[in-house]
C-alpha cells in the first residue's frame, strides 16, 4: 500500500506539473507533426487516468494486454518480454519484470538499464558509509558512556553535534578541497573520481577503491553522530538496570559486562536508526556523488533533473522507495532478534 501511494504521487507530480513531455523529448527542433507522433506513440494525448493505468500496467509484474496490439497497450513497440499466462474476455494476462519505460535523453535507453549501471555504485557507497558510521559510532558511544561527564565524553559529544550540524554538501566540498587538493601529496586522494576510471591511455577501466574513501566518510558523518549519541544514551540506561548491578556485585569487569550483557540490548535503538539512515542515504547521496564525481544513482538523478529526463527521475525514485520499504521490513526482523520481548 505504501509503495502504491508513492507510485501515485510520483506519477502525478512528474506527469501533471512539468509540461509537454513530447517537447522535452524532441528539444528545440520539434514540429507539430513530430509532437503529434510522439504523443500518439507514448500515449501522452490520452486522459491522465488512462496514462496512470498504463503506467501501473507497466510497473506491475502481472499486466493486462489486448490480444491484438493497439496504440493503448503499446505491444507493437515490443518494449518488454512477457510470458502469457491465460486469456480472459479477450484480455491476455502476462507475467513480466516491472517496466520503467525509456529515457527521453539517452537515445531511448531503458530506465532499468540506466539504474542497473549506477545503483551498485550507490549501494557500495551507502554500505561503506553505514559500516564506518556503525563501528566508529558504537565505539565512540561506548567510550562516552563509560567515561560519562568527563572531558573525553564532552569532546565526543561536541564532535557529534558538529557532525549533525554541518550539511553534507558543505562537508563534501571541504573534504574534497582539504584531502584531495591541499593534502593530496600526503593522502594521494583525488578531489573527484568514481569506482572505475579510464586508464592513462583511455583504453581500459581500472578499479579505484581509494576514490570511495572520502565520499564514504562524508556520507557517514551524520549517521555516525546519531549512532554515537544513541549508543551513549542507550548504554547508560542499560547499565542502570538491576541485572547489571548484580553482575558488578559478582565482580565482573566493566569490559565483560558491556561485551556480554549490555551491548546487545543497547544496540536496539541504534539498529532502528541505522535502518532509516541507510535507506535515506540512497537519496541523500545525491550531493555527495555529484560533488565527488561518483557515478552513482544520485549523480544520475541530478543529470536527469537538469535534462528533464522524467522517466529516469520517476524510475529512480520508485526504486529507492522500494528499497526503503524492503530495508525497513528486514530491520523489523533483526529488531525482533535483538529484543526477545518483541517476539512475544
Amino acid at each position: 500500500m505504501t509503495l502504491f501511494g508513492v507510485v501515485t504521487v510520483i506519477f502525478l507530480l512528474f506527469t501533471v506539473l512539468p509540461g509537454d513531455p513530447a517537447q522535452m523529448m524532441l528539444g528545440q527542433n520539434e514540429s507539430s507533426e513530430q509532437i503529434e507522433a510522439i504523443n500518439e506513440k507514448y500515449g501522452f494525448d490520452l486522459p491522465i487516468y488512462q496514462q496512470y493505468l498504463l503506467y501501473l500496467n507497466d510497473l506491475s509484474p502481472l499486466s493486462v494486454h489486448d490480444e491484438e496490439p493497439t496504440s493503448i497497450t503499446y505491444l507493437s513497440e515490443n518494449k518488454y518480454n512477457a510470458i502469457s499466462l491465460f486469456t480472459i474476455s479477450g484480455k491476455t494476462i502476462a507475467l513480466k519484470a516491472p517496466y520503467l519505460r525509456r529515457s527521453y535523453q539517452k537515445n531511448g535507453k531503458k530506465v532499468s538499464a540506466v539504474i542497473s549501471e549506477t545503483l551498485p555504485n550507490t549501494l557500495l557507497l551507502a554500505f561503506s558509509a553505514i559500516v564506518l558510521a556503525f563501528f566508529i559510532g558504537v565505539f565512540m558511544g561506548v567510550i562516552s558512556a563509560v567515561f560519562k561527564d568527563r572531558w573525553i565524553d564532552r569532546a565526543l559529544q561536541l564532535i557529534s553535534t558538529l557532525g549533525m550540524s554541518v550539511p553534507s554538501f558543505f562537508s563534501s566540498i571541504l573534504f574534497a578541497w582539504l584531502f584531495g587538493f591541499v593534502l593530496h601529496e600526503y593522502t594521494n586522494l583525488n578531489m573527484t573520481g568514481s569506482l572505475y576510471e579510464l586508464g592513462d591511455l583511455g583504453e581500459n577501466y581500472r578499479l579505484r577503491l581509494k576514490n570511495l574513501l572520502l565520499p564514504a566518510i562524508v556520507l557517514g558523518i551524520r549517521p555516525l553522530a546519531v549512532v554515537n549519541q544513541l549508543m551513549r544514551n542507550s548504554l547508560l540506561e542499560v547499565l542502570d538496570q538491576d541485572y547489571i548491578r548484580t553482575a558488578r556485585m559478582k565482580g565482573l569487569s566493566m569490559t565483560r559486562i558491556i561485551r556480554h550483557h549490555a551491548l546487545k540490548n543497547a544496540l536496539n535503538p541504534v539498529i532502528t536508526a541505522l535502518s532509516g539512515w541507510f535507506a535515506s542515504m540512497l537519496a541523500g547521496a545525491v550531493f555527495v556523488e555529484y560533488i565527488f564525481g561518483w557515478n552513482g544513482l544520485g549523480k544520475e538523478i541530478v543529470e536527469a533533473l537538469k535534462l528533464l529526463d522524467l522517466p529516469v527521475i520517476m524510475g529512480s525514485v520508485i526504486v529507492i522507495a522500494t528499497m526503503f520499504i524492503i530495508i525497513n521490513i528486514f530491520v523489523d526482523i533483526v529488531y525482533a532478534y535483538l529484543d526477545p520481548k518483541i517476539k512475544t
